[in-house]
């Protein structure tokens, strides 16, 4: 975890995974450095928003594989759910719901499905296709963390691989030219 800035209630804070999503972030914006997967981004965002002023929002930005093909560019999630989590045996067991889907925005756009697996296997990615368009490693901690804490997030992803056969290699040729994209989404907001 590192944070590059200071948080301030009149500006955002920009989370991401790992330095390389972030390489094109100017230092306009704080940003949280968080490391790779839902225990570590969860702890840092926790972490941060807990010891002080909160931001006016939190945008997490970062990489996704793509469920189905077409799917390229930047997208806004407008809902996040839990691959890994298996809500159905819990519920059968304690009678609660555990990981629900979160609604985080509004009008079309992606369901993005969240888990501790960097998907790179067809048959996983053709089981998450089935309930969401595209798969990533923090977006659902990040929500969670956020709302719990009252603040308003968004999950801003750019597509960096098709979470297949080959996807780690396509993602660490892919990850710098996906970062300028998330930098220039950034910079066309105006902050």
């Amino acid at each position: 975890m590192r944070l590059l800035g200071t948080i301030s209630p009149d500006r955002p804070l920009l989370v991401v995974a790992v330095r390389e999503e972030a390489a094109h972030l100017d230092d306009r914006l704080p940003v949280l450095l968080t490391g790779i997967g839902k225990v570590n981004a969860a702890v840092a965002l926790a972490t941060v928003l807990a010891q002080g002023e909160k931001p006016s929002e939190v945008i997490n930005l970062g990489t996704a594989g793509a469920l189905r093909p077409g799917w390229e560019g930047t997208h806004h999630v407008v809902q996040v759910i839990q691959h890994d989590l298996d809500t159905a045996t819990l519920h059968a067991l304690t009678g609660r719901e555990y990981g629900a889907p979160l609604v985080i925005g509004k009008g079309d756009g992606p369901v993005l499905a969240t888990g501790d697996l960097f998907v790179s296997e067809e048959a996983a990615r053709d089981r998450l296709a089935e309930h969401a368009d595209l798969v990533d490693m923090e977006g659902y901690a990040v929500a969670t963390v956020a709302h719990r804490a009252g603040v308003p997030v968004r999950l801003v992803k750019h597509v960096s691989d098709e979470a297949g056969d080959g996807a780690g290699h396509t993602w660490k040729e892919s990850v710098d030219e996906c970062a300028r994209h998330l930098a220039a989404w950034v910079a066309a907001q105006g902050w």
